[in-house]
């Protein structure tokens, strides 16, 4: 294995950065209200001298109050999905692993509207509602990626074939007991958790809500990144990793929480925007190698861009309304799954 070259990665990264840069620039200007370019850097300027006074109203809630939070929110998803599929896809060594494949999506989002639906009944503390969907997210990924991983071992080892169909199946039953729960609420509540199950990015949150996303993003990020050359040894094989002196149940309770972390975070905000985790590990594994030290950063970089752009497309395709952001990603992600299905089973 090449020693890790710091200047490497940082290069790396800085391109992706760069990019990232520019498509938030352009997410920004684009819309159903069409923004100058001069207008659109004045306005960032001023915000970064401290001027928001100076900005114009109607700039101001275009801008701030609508695109800016909408691009950060796609950005920490994109980054979430992204890193949630690498990891899958590494423990499992199965090239289709993704949450929205597995069914850890759906467990998430099952999870989420457990907790809409029971939110108004309970009496919860000040400030606790906001961690309750996350946290209802969080355990329905974290259950589902436990039944799918075990419904995936035949005598002691990982199927990939039985995997990748435990996870259909699963997916599809608790896709069932979605629309069976959401018979049960009011018909003013169904069509907005149809949209937002198909993907949305247009619900304005608290700021404190996005410091927990971010902080829960790192952390859970970071704690995958730490176990990155033993999911390198990994791709070899469980007994070989073993006898290489990883601990194979360790790194795989730890990346398999941290995982079902970051699958929850973002449903719970974004709903199922599929195919992420399983387009953007592959692009950046082909365009900068297979080790984790490199892929894991860049995929979720690569991830951001991807759904910024998807938001973007979904914003502005149909303008003045816009498609959910799940259904641009499966436009693009499901004919690319067919692919590698057909070319893994060839």
């Amino acid at each position: 294995m090449r020693p890790l070259t710091f200047r490497k990665i940082f290069f790396q990264c800085f391109v992706l950065l760069i990019i990232l840069f520019f498509v938030v620039i352009v997410a920004l200007k684009f819309g159903a209200v069409p923004v100058s370019l001069y207008a659109l850097g004045r306005d960032l300027l001023r915000v970064l001298l401290g001027q928001s006074s100076q900005i114009s109203s109607d700039y101001g809630l275009i801008i701030q109050n609508i695109r800016m939070p909408r691009i950060i929110l796609g950005i920490i998803v994109g980054a979430s999905l992204s890193v949630a599929g690498t990891s899958f896809q590494a423990l499992l060594r199965n090239p289709l692993a993704d949450p929205y494949v597995l069914g850890v999506s759906s467990g998430a989002a099952l999870g989420a509207i457990v907790s809409l639906i029971a939110e108004p009944h309970l009496a919860l503390p000040p400030g606790f509602e906001v961690l309750l969907t996350p946290l209802c997210a969080f355990v329905g990924a974290a259950l589902t990626v436990t039944a799918v991983y075990f419904l995936g071992r035949r005598q002691g080892q990982i199927d990939s074939n039985t995997l990748l169909l435990g996870g259909v199946i699963t997916a599809s039953f608790l896709s069932a007991i979605i629309v069976f729960l959401m018979s049960t609420v009011n018909s003013s509540n169904t069509r907005g958790m149809v949209f937002w199950l198909m993907g949305n990015l247009s619900t304005s949150f608290q700021k404190s809500i996005y410091w927990f996303l971010a902080g829960g993003f790192f952390i859970a990020a970071g704690v995958i990144y730490g176990t990155a050359n033993d999911l390198n040894i990994l791709l070899s094989g469980e007994k070989e990793a073993m006898h290489l002196g990883v601990d194979v149940r360790r790194v795989r309770f730890v990346v398999y929480i941290a995982a079902s972390l970051l699958t929850g975070l973002a449903v719970s905000v974004s709903g199922a925007v599929g195919y992420v985790g399983l387009i953007v590990p592959h692009v950046m594994r082909f365009i900068f190698g297979s080790d984790h030290r490199t892929l894991l950063p860049t995929a979720a970089l690569g991830g951001a861009i991807a759904v910024v752009i998807a938001d973007t497309l979904a914003r502005i395709v149909v303008a003045p309304n816009e498609l959910p952001v799940g259904a641009v990603t499966a436009v693009v992600g499901a004919p690319l799954f067919i692919y590698l299905l057909r070319r893994r089973l060839a």
